[in-house]
């Protein structure tokens, strides 16, 4: 089985893990960039993000060249923002929802607090989907790694490599 991992990372955690996930799988990584970039810094970084995330905002993105149809499976991975996927992930989502309801989708879930199963509910249903084929929250895994968040993304390679039969 052939898997994509679609990444939108603005501080570099989502990035690290969905790295490491591509790495320990063999999938592919796919990482998103928004025409405009979101403030990465100090206040405007929780107040942008934040409302855009809040208003379900669909930015803008760099072009980018995917053929979901070599896919199997694919992992959304995302920083999460007010409980929510970061907009340039809801723009992919978006973007390709029908090419997505028919293959097992998975969700890699970054945040600086503590779990946000909101965020795993809302990804559910911007696809139309009753159940994720997995989800996994990391917290800060760049910024604070530990052995925890290490055995997570090995627990969740080992459950794409068996759902692949590798």
């Amino acid at each position: 089985m052939k898997t994509l991992i679609v990444c939108y990372s603005l501080t570099g955690n989502t990035d690290y893990a969905a790295t490491r996930l591509a790495q320990l799988t063999g999938g592919d990584l796919l990482r998103l960039t928004p025409k405009k970039a979101y403030p990465d810094k100090g206040w405007r970084k929780f107040l942008w993000g934040g409302k855009s995330a809040v208003m379900a905002e669909t930015p803008a993105l760099e072009p980018y060249d995917v053929d979901l149809a070599r896919y199997d499976a694919v992992v959304l991975a995302s920083p999460v923002w007010a409980s929510r996927i970061a907009p340039p992930l809801r723009t992919f989502v978006v973007d390709h929802r029908e090419e997505l309801k028919d293959k097992p989708v998975a969700a890699l879930l970054c945040m600086a607090g503590p779990s946000c199963p909101k965020a795993s509910r809302r990804l559910r249903d911007l696809l139309g989907a009753p159940a994720l084929a997995g989800e996994w929250e990391l917290t800060d895994p760049k910024d604070k790694p530990d052995e925890h968040s290490e055995e997570k993304l090995r627990d969740m390679a080992d459950a794409l490599n068996r759902a692949a039969g590798a």
